[in-house]
């Protein structure tokens, strides 16, 4: 046991001086997917505000004049919300399952951490996710919504959205390559993913065995917390938040040690 546990050690430690000496790599790898994304585009940055906004005034008219459901802010500014937190992980999770076999050319030739290409992904919709903020800004002050001391929970809140974000886009990322039909599973469960979480309606509305499955939901404590920082000037609930990190981190080393144990196999799958 002993022995496992200084190999874990070792193995992470590698892991960290590795992505310490190849950084400048993942600064050019993400800039390189940025620029890729958005060239030859009209509104270039402008995709990462304009497909959350689209999306926001279609489930408006659905759950104010369709099937209105009571929020504590106007529905736009929460739905808006929801959907700006959910499509970071979203999108970074789209990108990230096809990082590897979009590069295979890179992966079969020459040495360096192969974690660069799914992080990376992530790295680029940060930038997105920066972006979109802004129209959440501008919707606050436009409805007069305060800000107040739980706003200093909003890096926590962040980090632990980025660390089960890098989890799952590491664990995709190696999956899809040894078994193609992830990407296309993939495109079902996130879907699905979505309505199973907080997104799009308050927690509060679902009770029963469906509202302990919405809480066993990883995203929900996450997409919760920031609307109690953000548009509730509230603490976010510390219990399910916590329990989050917790599992958030204890998944980014579990998946970054298999990622990193299973690389020397890459170049025969791709």
């Amino acid at each position: 046991m002993t022995a496992r546990f200084a190999k874990l050690l070792r193995d992470a430690k590698e892991m960290v001086q590795e992505q310490v000496e190849y950084r400048d790599l993942l600064y050019q790898m993400t800039k390189r997917d940025l620029l890729l994304r958005y060239k030859q585009t009209v509104m270039g940055f402008g995709w990462a505000i304009f497909t959350p906004l689209i999306n926001t005034a279609i489930f408006s008219v659905i759950f104010t004049r369709v099937a209105p459901i009571d929020t504590e802010v106007p529905y736009p500014l929460f739905a808006y919300c929801g959907l700006w937190a959910w499509n970071f992980t979203a999108s970074s999770l789209k990108f990230a399952v096809n990082s590897l076999t979009g590069n295979s050319s890179l992966v079969t030739k020459v040495y360096f951490p192969r974690e660069i290409f799914p992080l990376s992904a992530v790295v680029v919709c940060i930038v997105d996710f920066a972006v979109a903020s802004v129209v959440l800004v501008a919707m606050m002050i436009y409805w007069r919504i305060p800000v107040g001391a739980p706003l200093l929970m909003f890096p926590v809140v962040l980090v632990i959205q980025l660390a089960f974000t890098m989890a799952v886009a590491l664990m995709l990322a190696m999956w899809n390559l040894f078994y193609r039909d992830i990407k296309y599973l993939f495109e079902v469960v996130i879907v699905v993913w979505m309505f199973g979480t907080s997104v799009l309606y308050p927690t509060g509305m679902v009770g029963g065995r469906l509202s302990t499955l919405l809480q066993l939901n990883p995203m929900t404590p996450i997409i919760d917390g920031y609307r109690s920082v953000l548009l509730y000037s509230q603490w976010p609930a510390i219990g399910p938040l916590a329990a989050t990190g917790v599992g958030a981190f204890l998944l980014l080393g579990l998946a970054w040690i298999s990622f990193h144990r299973a690389e020397f196999e890459f170049a025969e799958s791709v």
